[in-house]
């Protein structure tokens, strides 16, 4: 969109501000370790409402700095208060380990989902961080979604055959682990399917 200056030369609209990468992952990383470490000190219910306010704050936070907040962390942290109000007010710590499972499941089952219907919505995932062609884009929409039902699947047993110490430090420290590990691995995927930046923008594709 542009706007008219009035002199006759449109001038573009100013860009909203991006979100640096490594605070993009200290905002996703930090409400983590906050549970992780409150939970080591405490209890799961102290680490549980320290999660949440934490969850709380990185979003605020990201607001501030980008005016807009993507849709994964924002549904995340909608799911982390509602199942970290049922633990607390329930004092049954069974709904805050089944938050993985239910956002990982809603994710995944979102993306194949949407392939179903020929629909690639990783783009609105990515919030247009990647630039591909639409066979780049169902391809990494099937991996992804592939991958977070995995994630549903790991968690749900972990959490009921292991003790909570462990489920806590696999969700720190093995979950976020394994997403960086798979999000490098895909990309020769995008490397492949990268879109000239300076090309038109394909319909097929999702954030077109």
């Amino acid at each position: 969109m542009h706007k008219d200056t009035g002199s006759g030369d449109p001038t573009p609209a100013p860009a909203r501000p991006q979100e640096n990468p490594l605070v993009k992952l200290a905002l996703e990383l930090g409400p983590l370790l906050v549970f992780f470490f409150a939970n080591s000190r405490y209890d799961i219910f102290v680490a549980t409402g320290a999660f949440m306010v934490a969850m709380v704050v990185a979003l605020a936070l990201s607001w501030m700095l980008t005016q807009r907040l993507a849709i994964m962390p924002l549904v995340t942290g909608v799911v982390v208060l509602i199942f970290g109000s049922l633990t607390l007010y329930l004092h049954d710590d069974t709904f805050i380990k089944m938050k993985p499972t239910i956002v990982n499941t809603l994710f995944g089952g979102t993306l194949l989902g949407g392939l179903l219907f020929g629909k690639s919505l990783l783009g609105y995932v990515f919030d247009g961080a990647f630039k591909l062609d639409a066979v780049g884009w169902q391809k990494l929409t099937l991996r992804w979604g592939l991958f977070f039902l995995v994630l549903a699947i790991a968690n749900e047993a972990v959490w009921r055959t292991q003790s909570t110490a462990f489920w806590v430090a696999f969700k720190v420290w093995g979950i976020m682990p394994l997403t960086l590990l798979f999000s490098a691995a895909q990309l020769p995927l995008l490397t492949r399917h990268a879109l000239d930046p300076d090309a038109p923008a394909d319909p097929s594709a999702p954030d077109a």
